[in-house]
């Protein structure tokens, strides 16, 4: 299902929980598309405020607490790979505040008015 073929290039600032020091460094970034080439809608919670475990996030979901987000998602751990050479310090803040995220099977979703598909 994934797509090495296609990436989206982040060109505006995206919206989110991290700091907008941290959120403008994506600017620019090339990131691989995961799972579908195209923007689908995906529930999403902020990156401070996720619950850790699945059963909670199922409950937060049942209860309405997740945004509905038109974007694209990316895996998490390879896209702060790719921070770390354009902006240690940003890559360095969402291993110190979001380690959770960091692992495989996690995403980061980018708001689709902040992307552009971009062949790699």
């Amino acid at each position: 299902m994934n797509n090495p073929n296609w990436a989206v290039r982040i060109v505006a600032v995206p919206p989110g929980e991290a700091p907008l020091w941290v959120r403008q460094k994506w600017v620019g970034l090339d990131l691989p598309v995961m799972r579908y080439a195209a923007h689908r809608k995906m529930l999403a919670f902020g990156v401070l405020s996720i619950l850790q475990s699945w059963p909670a996030q199922w409950a937060a979901i049942l209860r309405g607490r997740a945004e509905r987000v038109a974007g694209y998602a990316v895996a998490a751990a390879p896209a702060i790979g790719i921070l770390a050479k354009a902006s240690p310090e940003a890559a360095a803040w969402w291993r110190e505040n979001t380690p959770h995220l960091i692992a495989p099977k996690r995403y980061l979703v980018f708001h689709e008015e902040v992307c552009r598909i971009a062949d790699i």
